[in-house]
């Protein structure tokens, strides 16, 4: 499919999420297929370089285990109620813009 906004190249939308499977198969494929360029094994994989790269990276900083962000992947109970309490600040602070210019509105 050509893509005229991007000059006919395939681009990912941004935060496009993968399982974790899908990183560590995704670097299996390559380290088992050395003859394949970054480009190439990228491309049959339909991700880009950038990510199979960092895969790669971080799997051989694990053991092999591409670590995968997400919900229920913190490394404590503490880091867990840290991001809770931010998403609450974070949603707080939304309803109260949203207060604000209603009170702007109907002051009016």
């Amino acid at each position: 499919m050509y893509h005229e906004r991007t000059g006919g190249k395939r681009v990912m939308a941004k935060g496009t999420a993968y399982t974790q499977q899908f990183k560590e198969d995704a670097v299996r494929c390559k380290k088992e297929h050395p003859e394949l360029s970054y480009q190439a094994a990228a491309s049959n994989l339909n991700v880009s370089i950038s990510a199979l790269k960092s895969w790669i990276k971080k799997a051989k900083e694990n053991d092999g285990e591409v670590p995968t962000r997400g919900a229920g992947n913190y490394s404590s109970d503490e880091a867990k109620e840290i991001a809770r309490l931010q998403r609450e600040l974070r949603d707080t602070k939304d309803a109260l813009e949203v207060l604000k210019k209603a009170i702007g509105i109907l002051g009016n």
